[in-house]
C-alpha cells in the first residue's frame, strides 16, 4: 500500500499521513486531547509546514470517510465537553454544512464545471491569462506567502485553513484571476480536496455563497497569524468587491438514499468518497465481492496531483482489503478507472449478483459517474444502491441556507448520533 510521509508535527514529533485507519486513529489520538480550550485559541494560526500542533491534521482522512465524524467526535467527547470543545464540533460540522448546501444546490457544482471547462479550454487562446495562471500556480509571483503557499499546497497536499482563506483572495482580488481556476488547482492539489467544500469555500471568499460577504487578505492578519514568518505585503489589493452572478436559487430537494429490505447477493462497490464499508447498513443484503474504485482524474480536466491520486487510491484499497475481511469475501479488487461500468458488471455477473451496493455518493464527479454508470447497469439487469449514513441526513436537512441555521442544531445533531455519553 502507498505510504506518504509528511510531517504534522514540530520538527521532532512526526506523524505519518498515510491513507491507512490506523494511521488516521493515531493522529485522532494524538490530537483529541489538544481538542478544546487550546485548539480553540491556536487554531487560526499557521505555524508552517512544519508544526502543525495546533490543528488536528485529520481532514485528509474524514474527507474520504477513512474516519467518520462520529469516530472524531466519540473520541473528543472522552476527554471534553460539548461547550470546551465547541470551535472543533463546529469546524467538523462545516464540512457536512457545505455537502448538504450542494445536495439542495446541485447546479452550482455543474455550473462551476461548466465554466471551468470553459476556462480551460481558452487557456491555450488567452496568453496574458495563461501566464498569469502559471506565474501563480508555480508559486512565482513575488509575494511571498502566496509564492510559499504554492509550493506547499503542490509539495505536501495540504494547506492551514486560514492559508487558503489568504490564497483565495489574494487570487481573486489581487492577481484577478477567475476564481473557479483557483478553486480548480486547489481540488487538483489537496489530500482532502471536497467538491462541496472546496467549490462553497472559493465562493465565499467571493462573495457568491454568502452574498455580498468577502474575504480580504490583509498583510498585518497575515504577519499577525503566521507568527511573522512573512514580511508585510505591500502590493496586496485594498479592497474585496463582491463578485457577481445571478443568485443560485432556492434549494430543491435532496434526492432519496436507497434501503435494503430484503436478502440480495450484492457487489459492494467501495469510491474515494467513503472508505469505510465496515460500517454502511448492507444487511440483509449478502455480499459476495468487494471492489474498489477511485476516479480522481475526474476532478478537472487538468491533471490531478499524483500526491492526490496515490493517497485516494491506497484509501479505496485498504478499504477494500478491511471489507473483504469484514463480509468474508474472497473475491475482492480494484476496477479501473477507465471502462469501470463494464468490469464492474463481469463481476457482478460472475459472482451471481445483480445489485451493486455502495455509499451515497454526493454532489461531485464521483456521482457524476456513478450517474452515468447507474443507466448501464440496468441495462444489464443490475441495480445500484446507494446507502446513505445517519450523519448525513442529521445534518443536510438543515444547510439550506447559511451556516448559522445548522450551527442552531448541533445538540439535536449530536444527540441523533449518540456520541456523548447517556445519549442513544
Amino acid at each position: 500500500m502507498t505510504q506518504l510521509d509528511f510531517p504534522l508535527g514540530n520538527g521532532h514529533r512526526h506523524t505519518s499521513w498515510s491513507a491507512t485507519r490506523d494511521a488516521a486513529l493515531r493522529q485522532l489520538n494524538t490530537f483529541a486531547p489538544r481538542a478544546g480550550e487550546k485548539y480553540a485559541r491556536t487554531r487560526n494560526h499557521d505555524r508552517g509546514p512544519g508544526n502543525r500542533l495546533n490543528v488536528s491534521a485529520l481532514s485528509p482522512w474524514i474527507r474520504h470517510r477513512v474516519l467518520l465524524e462520529e469516530d472524531v467526535l466519540t473520541h473528543v467527547f472522552a476527554r471534553h465537553s460539548p461547550q470546551t470543545a465547541e470551535k472543533f464540533i463546529q469546524e467538523v460540522v462545516w464540512r457536512g454544512y457545505f455537502k448538504g448546501w450542494l445536495e439542495h444546490r446541485p447546479f452550482v457544482w455543474h455550473q462551476y464545471k461548466d465554466e471551468l471547462n470553459r476556462l480551460t479550454d481558452g487557456l491555450g487562446a488567452d496568453r496574458k491569462l495563461m501566464k498569469r495562471f502559471a506565474t501563480a500556480t508555480s508559486g512565482q509571483t513575488g509575494i511571498a506567502c502566496f509564492d510559499a503557499w504554492s509550493h506547499e499546497l503542490i509539495e505536501t497536499g495540504y494547506l492551514h485553513n486560514h492559508a487558503r482563506m489568504w490564497f483565495a483572495s489574494i487570487w481573486i482580488y489581487t492577481l484577478g484571476l477567475p476564481w473557479q481556476l483557483g478553486a480548480d488547482f486547489f481540488y487538483r492539489h489537496l489530500l482532502d480536496g471536497d467538491p462541496a467544500s472546496n467549490t462553497l469555500s472559493w465562493r465565499w471568499v467571493g462573495g457568491l455563497h454568502t452574498r455580498g460577504k468577502t474575504y480580504l487578505a490583509r498583510p498585518d492578519n497575515i504577519a499577525r497569524y503566521t507568527v511573522g514568518r512573512f514580511p508585510l505585503e505591500r502590493g496586496l489589493a485594498k479592497t474585496a468587491p463582491p463578485l457577481e452572478e445571478p443568485p443560485p436559487g432556492a434549494p430543491m430537494p435532496v434526492r432519496p438514499a436507497d434501503q435494503i429490505a430484503e436478502p440480495v447477493r450484492c457487489v459492494l462497490l467501495v469510491s474515494e468518497e467513503d472508505c469505510h464499508p465496515e460500517s454502511w447498513a448492507v444487511h440483509p443484503a449478502e455480499p459476495v465481492a468487494v471492489v474498489g474504485l477511485a476516479l480522481t482524474a475526474n476532478r478537472s480536466p487538468m491533471p490531478t496531483s499524483p500526491t492526490v491520486r496515490a493517497f485516494a487510491e491506497a484509501a479505496v484499497s485498504g478499504a477494500v482489503t478491511r471489507a473483504a475481511e469484514w463480509y468474508k469475501c474472497p473475491d475482492k479488487g480494484v476496477l479501473p478507472s477507465q471502462d469501470w461500468p463494464e468490469a464492474l458488471t463481469a463481476l457482478a455477473k460472475r459472482a451471481g449478483a445483480d445489485t451493486i451496493v455502495t455509499a451515497y455518493t454526493p454532489v461531485g464527479p464521483v456521482q457524476d459517474a456513478m450517474t452515468a454508470a447507474d443507466a448501464d447497469l440496468g441495462r444489464q439487469g443490475i441495480r445500484m444502491r446507494q446507502l446513505r449514513r445517519r450523519y448525513d441526513d442529521l445534518v443536510w436537512p438543515h444547510a439550506t441556507a447559511g451556516f448559522f441555521k445548522v450551527k442552531a442544531k448541533i445538540p439535536d445533531i449530536l444527540r441523533g448520533l449518540g456520541v456523548l455519553a447517556g445519549t442513544t
